[in-house]
Parts: structure tokens; sequence; C-alpha cells
């Protein structure tokens, strides 16, 4: 499974490109193969990065399954992993190639970093607010299959273009990405538990922390306990909640909640009226913070409902289908309940996410509950398999078969 050089391929001692092993995608819902991939150099502002560790996500699951909007084929996935920029070094003596590409000067090799679905440019009005993290030059898009210096994919097969998937692409032992969607981390953290920080841990840990910040002692809601839900409850065990409660319509994921703080579990199938009523009764009145994390659009009215009047703040981080219409009387506003939306946790990339992974350090974050499985890289599938049998929250993915 090492990348090894072809014999007869003498651009690789030249550095122009790289070739490796990476998990392609050929059709939809179709298991990934294992192929030898040339991956070309970084070009402006791009740097090429050894993959050391991915994981499966529910967004890789969805495209794969092609449920997205523009089916793209062949592709390689992946967007949650941690590397470094890498080294080229030939079989002739001395001759060491940097995949950095110009214009490069926060990373150089053996830096350690964490690829992002979406960037921070550090120049638009968004990355300059201190409200925003949706870049204007580096914000997700789902559809694009190639890198934007040149529209061109760095990822080959014998000459054909493959397409890249979230301008991450981390099935694959080495990768291109914009510098602007790296985040620099610190070189002690383990990266094959800081990797999951680059998507869904973030994602619903930021939702808390960032957007709905729960007052210590607060009672919080939290609708869906998949990955990001229960990321959702890690953030309010952090800020101090004195109740938290866990939505979900699959009972056996009631027990595991609890290791992620969670004291108090509502099934809406188990009762009659609407399940904001339930929560209102539970809570007298309602909750402090509810953050609903299922895209289910029928969860995200009863999340804003079953918050309190005059304080209470629900957000929205699950996405719901983009036809889907938003239903409350204007009175819940009125009566000063508070409704948010979220991107990523609102963390930027390259400023907060390190900050994110020092928390793991400090040891305020909890990652090891989230790991569930791990597999080789050669084993891809069965994390796939995983997720569609809806088995554990997340499977590490090892790029080093040994």
């Amino acid at each position: 499974m090492k990348s090894t050089p072809p014999q007869d391929v003498e651009i690789w001692n030249v550095g122009r490109f790289y070739i490796n092993m990476a998990a392609v995608a050929w059709e939809a819902g179709k298991p990934l193969v294992i192929e030898q991939v040339e991956v070309a150099p970084p070009q402006a502002m791009e740097v090429r990065i050894n993959v050391k560790y991915t994981s499966l996500c529910h967004t890789d699951l969805y495209f794969w399954e092609s449920k997205g909007q523009t089916p793209l084929f062949p592709r390689i996935f992946g967007h949650e992993a941690a590397g470094s920029p890498s080294l080229i070094v030939s079989s002739k003596p001395n001759s060491i190639v940097e995949s950095v590409g110009e214009g490069v000067t926060e990373l150089k090799p053996g830096d350690h970093v964490l690829p992002v679905f979406t960037g921070e440019c550090k120049e638009c009005r968004h990355c300059k607010s201190e409200e925003s993290n949706m870049c204007d030059l580096l914000r997700i898009n789902t559809d694009r299959g190639v890198m934007l210096n040149d529209g061109k994919s760095r990822f080959s097969i014998k000459g054909q273009p493959i397409n890249h998937f979230l301008g991450t692409s981390t099935f694959s032992e080495y990768t291109v990405v914009h510098v602007g969607c790296l985040a620099k981390i610190n070189p002690s953290a383990p990266l094959d538990k800081v990797c999951i920080i680059s998507c869904g841990v973030s994602t619903g840990l930021g939702a808390t922390l960032n957007v709905a910040k729960p007052k210590r002692g607060s009672i919080v809601a939290v609708f869906g306990l998949g990955a990001v839900g229960l990321a959702a409850c890690e953030g309010a065990r952090i800020a101090g909640a004195s109740k938290i409660i866990g939505v979900d319509l699959n009972p056996n994921r009631f027990e595991d909640a609890k290791k992620f703080g969670v004291t108090d579990f509502v099934n809406p199938k188990d009762h009659q009226k609407p399940v904001q009523e339930v929560l209102a009764e539970m809570t007298d009145g309602g909750v402090e913070n509810a953050i609903e994390c299922t895209g289910n659009i029928n969860a995200m009215i009863s999340a804003f409902e079953c918050v309190h009047d005059g304080w209470g703040v629900a957000v929205l981080v699950g996405v719901p289908h983009k036809d889907a219409v938003f239903m409350t009387k204007p009175i819940n506003f009125l009566n000063e309940r508070t409704l948010k939306g979220t991107f990523f946790g609102n963390y930027k990339p390259r400023t907060d996410i390190p900050n994110v992974v020092e928390m793991y350090m400090k040891k305020e974050l909890e990652l090891d509950k989230f790991l569930t499985h791990r597999v080789k890289f050669s084993e891809i599938n069965k994390a796939f398999d995983l997720m569609v049998k809806g088995e554990g929250l997340r499977c590490i993915i090892s790029m080093d078969d040994d």
C-alpha cells in the first residue's frame, strides 16, 4: 500500500508529480477502488500534504450515494483528516523538493495541519469580520471538482483527471489543498484523534460555544444525537450546563449520549403532543438553548419553539432540503425568542481551529469517545459499510497499512 515510484517514471525524480495510492469513487454508491494516482505539484497558494489519518463523515456518504446537487465522478472523497506539507525525496542524492506552492509563507514541510472543507483567505469582508467565517473566496463548494488557481485537477490516472471533493480529497496518501483551507496545529497533538476536529466535531461544538453561548447552569436541548449533535452536547458540557436534554428518534443512542453529558432523553415518538410542548413542561416554560443537528424541518421548528420566551436562543445546524419552508407563528419572535443559524460552528479555519486542538490538549475537549472504529486504508469500504448501517460515530482510517 505504500507509495513507491514506478521504475519507469522519471518525473518522480524531478518532483513534478507524486505517484501515490488513493481511494477513487468511479460510480455513485459503488465501492471505492484503491488506485495508483498521480498527484501534481502545488500551484500558487497551494500546498501538497501527506495525509496521515482521515475519517468518514456523512457528507462524504451523501455525495458518494449521489444525493448531492451535482453528481461528479470519478472523484476522491474525504475531508476530515490530518497531515503535513510534504517533502518528496528523490532517488538522486541531495535532491529534495518542497511541496509548497508560490506565495505560501505560513507553512513549511513538517508542519502539522488539518485540511478544512471551507477556508479563510484573511482578505475578504467575511474574513475581516469578527462575526463571520463565510469566506468569499474559499467558502464550501460541493459542485467544484478542480482547484481555484487554474480550474484543473491535481489528480490523474494515466492522463484522466480525477475530481477533487470540497477542496480536500483526503482519501489519498497525498493531496493538494489551498493554503487558506489548512489550519496549522500543535505538532504534539495526536493526528489520529484531532483529525475529526476538521469537520463534524467543530461544527457541533462551535454551534453551542460560539453561537448558542449557554451560561453556566443553563438547560440545553440538542436535537439529533449523531456525531455533530453529540459534539453540541460536548459543548454544553464544557459550558457548564446543568441539564442537557437529548432529543432523538433512535432510543439506542441514548445510553452512549450520557458520555457527552446528556442527562435526560426525549423520544418524540413516545409522546402524543409536539415535542416542544413536552420540553416546555419538563423545564418550566422552555430551555435556555436548543441546538438542532438533524436537518429535519420539523425538528428545526420544534427546536425554536421549545426555547423559553424572553431569553431563549435556538441554533440551526442541520442542512434541510433546499425547498423546505420554516413555518412558525410571528408571536414566537415577538415574545423574545431568538433563532440563529451557523456554518462550521462559526469557526474561522486558520484562526480558530488551532485553538480547538488546544482545548483537546488541555483536556477540556474529550475526543476519544467519538472514536468508535479504526480501519486500514485498504479497508476503507468497511468505514462506508459501518456508516450505512448507522454503527459508531467516527471511524479513523490509517493511511499507513503497516
